[in-house]
Formats: C-alpha cells, sequence, structure tokens
C-alpha cells in the first residue's frame, strides 16, 4: 500500500469540499421547526443557500445577521440579535440554529454569550436557541456536519426514563436514503429516534400554500429523550469521536455505542441489519433476505463488465468508505481514493478493506481535483465515483462520472438518488455497470479500427 497524499500545496486549486457552515445547516435542516442564522456577511448565507437549493431543488432558507464594515470593527452582536428578532417574527420557529463564519470567528464573537444575553433580554418562552463554532476555516463541511449535530444533541439531550426506542444517527446521505433507512427499520418493526430527518424537509412534496418551515424533521422532545435509549446505532465510523453524537451519549449518559458504515454494499447492509438484530432480537424478516438475494443476483450479472472498472472515487470521507466498499465486493477497483478533508480513520480503514485488493488504491486526503485528475491519468482510470464538481473529470480527461453525494448540480434529482440497503446498492451498481457499458460502447468502434487497423499496417 503507497503512503497517503496529503495536500501541501500553498493554496488550494479546485477543493473537492467545502466550508463548515455549509455542512452544519443540513442537520438543523433536519429537526421540526427549526430555523438557521449565519453569524456573518450577507454573501455567505446566499452562498450556501443557492449550492444546498440546487442539490436538493428545494427552496431554502437560511438568515444572515449581515455584517457590515461598522460590525467587524465593534461587534455584530447588535445585528445578531436584531437577525434573531427578525427570524422569529417571519417564520415562529421552535428552534434556532446560530452558525459562525469566517468573519464573526476572526473578530472573535462569542455568540454562546450572546445567544445567553439574548434569552434573558427577550424571554422567548419555548424558543430553543443553539450556537454552533463553524469557521469557515477550521474544517470542511463534513466536520461542520458532526460537529453540528453533537452539539444539537449535547444542547437537547436530558436525563430521562428508559424507554424501547433506538437512536438511529445518519450522516449527509440522501433523503430517499434516509427514507430506505426508515422503511428496512418498519419491516423490522423496530422503534426509533432518527437525527437528523431531512427526509422530508429536504424533498418536501408539492403543496398550497406554501409553508416557510416545511413539516418534519426530529421532534426536539425525542432529541431530549436521547439518553434514555437502549442503544446508539451512528452511521458514521470514519467520524472522530470528538463529533460524535453517539459518543457523546455514551460518555455523558451510558448509552451503549455501535457504530456501522453506511449501508451500502453487501457486507455494509448485512453489518447495519445485524446490528439493529442483534439490539432488538428481531429477527430479519423475509422481505428484506429476498431483497438481498436480489441484489446478489444483480451481482451475478454485472460481474463480467465490472472487471473492467478502474475507479476514482472522492467526496466526503464516510460515503467514500462504503463506496470503495462497494466497488470492491464488485471488482470495479478504486485505484484512486480522495477526500477533501483530512481523516486518519478513512485511510486505515481503506489499507485494510484493500489489503487483498490486486491493484493498490492510491489515498489524498486534503485533495483538490488538480491532484484527483493527476493521479487518475496516471493511474488510467476509467471510471469516476462522486459528487458534480468532478463533471471537470470528464471534461478534460473524457472520464465518465457516476454522480453520488452531495452536491450534485449539474443533474437534477440529487434529493432522490437511492444508494442503500440491498434495493439501493442494486440501483447503484447498476448505474456504475451502464455507465462502464455506455463509455465501452461509444469508443468500441475507433477502439477497434486503431487495435486492428494500425496492426495490420504495421
Amino acid at each position: 500500500m503507497k503512503k497517503e497524499t496529503v495536500n501541501v500545496r500553498n493554496a488550494t486549486e479546485n477543493p473537492c469540499h467545502m466550508c463548515m457552515p455549509m455542512g452544519g445547516i443540513l442537520p438543523f435542516k433536519g429537526i421540526e421547526r427549526a430555523m438557521v442564522i449565519l453569524h456573518g456577511s450577507q454573501g455567505c448565507a446566499t452562498y450556501m443557500r443557492r449550492h444546498i437549493a440546487g442539490h436538493f431543488n428545494e427552496p431554502i432558507d437560511v438568515a444572515s445577521s449581515s455584517l457590515n464594515e461598522k460590525g467587524t470593527v465593534y461587534g455584530g452582536e447588535g445585528s445578531l440579535k436584531q437577525g434573531l428578532d427578525n427570524v422569529r417574527k417571519l417564520y415562529n420557529p421552535g428552534v434556532i440554529g446560530i452558525l459562525t463564519t469566517c468573519l464573526a470567528e476572526t473578530i472573535g464573537e462569542d455568540i454562546d454569550r450572546i445567544a445567553a444575553n439574548y434569552v434573558d433580554e427577550r424571554k422567548p418562552g419555548n424558543l430553543t436557541i443553539v450556537p454552533v463554532s463553524t469557521p469557515g476555516y477550521g474544517g470542511t463541511h463534513f466536520e461542520g456536519y458532526w460537529v453540528t449535530a453533537k452539539t444539537i444533541v449535547g444542547k437537547l439531550a436530558q436525563k430521562t426514563k428508559k424507554h424501547r426506542k433506538i437512536n438511529i444517527i445518519i450522516p449527509n446521505i440522501s433523503p430517499a436514503d434516509i427514507r430506505e433507512i426508515k422503511r428496512i427499520l418498519h419491516l423490522m418493526d423496530v422503534e426509533y429516534t432518527m437525527f437528523p430527518d431531512f427526509s422530508d424537509t429536504l424533498d418536501r412534496p408539492f403543496e398550497k400554500p406554501y409553508l416557510k418551515i416545511p413539516r418534519g424533521g426530529t421532534k426536539p422532545a425525542d432529541i431530549s429523550r436521547m439518553p434514555g435509549a437502549p442503544a446508539t446505532v451512528e452511521i458514521g465510523i470514519t467520524v472522530d469521536d470528538s463529533v460524535s453524537p453517539g459518543k457523546y451519549l455514551e460518555e455523558q449518559y451510558g448509552v451503549p455505542l455501535y457504530r456501522v458504515p453506511i449501508p451500502i454494499g453487501l457486507e455494509n447492509t448485512d453489518r447495519f441489519i445485524e446490528v439493529i438484530r442483534k439490539i432488538t432480537g428481531t429477527p430479519v424478516p423475509e422481505s428484506l433476505e429476498l431483497e438481498r438475494g436480489r441484489l446478489l443476483d444483480c451481482m451475478i450479472d454485472s460481474h463480467k463488465y465490472n472487471f473492467q472498472g478502474r475507479s476514482v472515487i472522492f467526496g466526503e470521507p464516510e460515503l467514500v468508505y462504503a463506496v470503495s466498499a462497494t466497488c470492491l465486493e464488485n471488482g470495479v477497483f478504486p485505484v484512486v481514493v480522495a477526500t477533501g478533508t483530512r481523516n486518519r480513520k478513512l485511510t486505515a480503514l481503506l489499507k485494510a478493506k484493500s489489503a487483498a485488493c490486486p491493484v493498490e488504491p492510491h489515498i489524498i486526503n486534503e485533495a483538490d481535483f488538480t491532484q484527483i485528475r493527476e493521479m487518475a491519468r496516471q493511474k488510467k482510470v476509467n471510471l469516476a465515483i462522486g459528487h458534480s464538481d468532478g463533471r471537470y473529470l470528464t471534461e478534460k480527461e473524457g472520464i465518465p462520472l457516476v454522480r453520488m453525494g452531495f452536491p450534485i448540480h449539474d443533474r437534477v434529482g440529487g434529493q432522490r438518488l437511492l444508494s442503500v440497503g440491498y434495493t439501493g446498492t442494486a440501483m447503484f451498481l447498476d448505474r456504475i455497470t451502464n455507465t462502464l457499458l455506455e463509455n465501452k460502447y461509444k469508443n468500441y468502434r475507433s477502439g477497434m479500427f486503431e487495435k486492428f487497423y494500425h496492426a495490420s499496417n504495421e
């Protein structure tokens, strides 16, 4: 196994990540009647609203304290409090999340103190305010997501009586994936609290009149009762303990923690279902066994095509691991694996997973797409799997892209892409195989011509 590559450039040319507050918005969107305000310039909120809306194809409301030059010099406390007043007046939320941007963090704004003062001054009743420090330079959107999720649980969780609902902690996956995990839990007759649950809030049905805050999301009351759960299943094996909601619940309240990968692929889905079965004692229903058999049949159908695949996989660490494991199961060897964040857990997991692989994956942490492109060219990659920023690989190198993860901006339906569970894995595998086949037949005649015509004229 070759040594991992870490980005040591003085400047990132084409990053494979986004900033912390971008990721921090998503967990709040998975809470019932929640609203988010960014403490910083108006431009940050505008950019993030547009970026998230372009992926989920939904209107995304994110407020801003609109810090200007005066606030930057003298402090933005007044702007933030005015922004909170406006959010309460326009949206009447039950929860308001305050996220910081680079500007607010650079001038040293203490949002915990400001939020506490606001509550003392305004007496907002049952409103819960959750401040989270998410400087853009403090990490990527992956860290922002998990820092925010842990902070929310830390703020809302309370010591409570024991109950039967299992905690299910969800990473940044599609609303369709969240709904599939919920369907599997329902088939197994499992009581659960899923957090964050943006399966409806970021993929809402069309309805009139328009609601400023969509229906759905995890109820704050259910989050407060998470310490009474019999166990927590955290879908996040690459997540650091310091930002893990499940680890927090284990250390503070003694809730047993089980960590599993995103259930993409046969082994990962088996692992998720086995953990649920172990916790609850519920047998695996026949319907899931049939779905597993169909996935095996799908793998048999496609294996004769997939062995030709040499893939570059990029995105958030958790998704990158699950996709890499699925590719290894099906002979689509990952030869380049990249993530925009620095994640030692991912590196160790991939090295162990690919130890018996005939092709050694080249792992790039803190990657940008210039590095990814260079390595993909060197390794003769013929398939890319990741979010739509990877279209750069198609445009520059002719490598076809299977879109997966966040964000997807150059196609519609990113919020409806199903990839988890036995059924979702079969659909994902079909997308991979058909992309390989399309690329093969698109270049088949020219390849044959070059191979045989030139050989016959030598």
